[in-house]
C-alpha cells in the first residue's frame, strides 16, 4: 500500500508540474509573418508577451517590418492569453459579455448590438480589433501570477 501511495504521489507531482511549465496553448495559433503553424521553441518578445513563429527566419523578417505583422502579432497574443480584453474595440465602452463575435478563433465582446453588427458584418476584422491603436486601448497584459 505504501508503494502504491508512494507511486501515486510521484505521478501526481509529474502531471501537476508538467502542466503549470506547460505555458501558452498553441493548439490553432498561426505564425504572424507566414500563416503556418507555430513552434513552441520560436519565439520573439513583443509588448511583454511572446509571440510564436513557425521557423527561425519567421522572427527576423517580423523584427524588421513589426508594423506589417502588428495585428496578426497582437491578436496571437490574445489568442495566446498573455493579453484580455478590456474595452470593446469599436465604440472604446465597457463590453457585454454577451454580445460577441469570433475574430479569427478569438471570441471579442462588444458593448452593444450595433458594434456587434458592425464588426459582424466587417470584411478585415482581424485588422479592425487588433490594429495598433484599438489593442492599446481595448486590450491588457494579463500579469503573471505569483509563485
Amino acid at each position: 500500500m505504501k508503494r502504491f501511495l508512494a507511486m501515486f504521489c510521484a505521478v501526481l507531482i509529474t502531471v501537476v508540474a508538467v502542466n503549470v511549465n506547460a505555458g501558452p496553448k498553441l493548439d490553432g495559433v498561426k505564425c504572424p509573418v507566414s500563416g503556418k503553424k507555430v513552434l513552441a521553441d520560436k519565439t520573439a518578445d513583443y509588448k511583454g508577451g511572446q509571440v510564436f513563429f513557425c521557423c527561425a527566419n519567421c522572427p527576423t523578417a517580423f523584427a524588421k517590418s513589426t508594423d506589417k505583422f502588428a495585428a496578426k502579432a497582437n491578436h496571437q497574443l490574445v489568442q495566446t492569453g498573455q493579453f484580455k480584453q478590456t474595452l470593446c474595440p469599436i465604440a472604446g465602452k465597457a463590453v457585454n459579455p454577451d454580445k460577441t463575435c469570433d475574430v479569427a478563433g478569438v471570441k471579442v465582446a462588444v458593448c452593444c448590438g450595433g458594434c456587434q453588427g458592425k464588426l459582424s458584418k466587417n470584411e478585415d476584422q482581424l485588422t479592425t480589433v487588433f490594429n495598433e491603436k484599438t489593442f492599446a486601448k481595448s486590450f491588457a497584459k494579463i500579469k503573471a501570477k505569483k509563485k
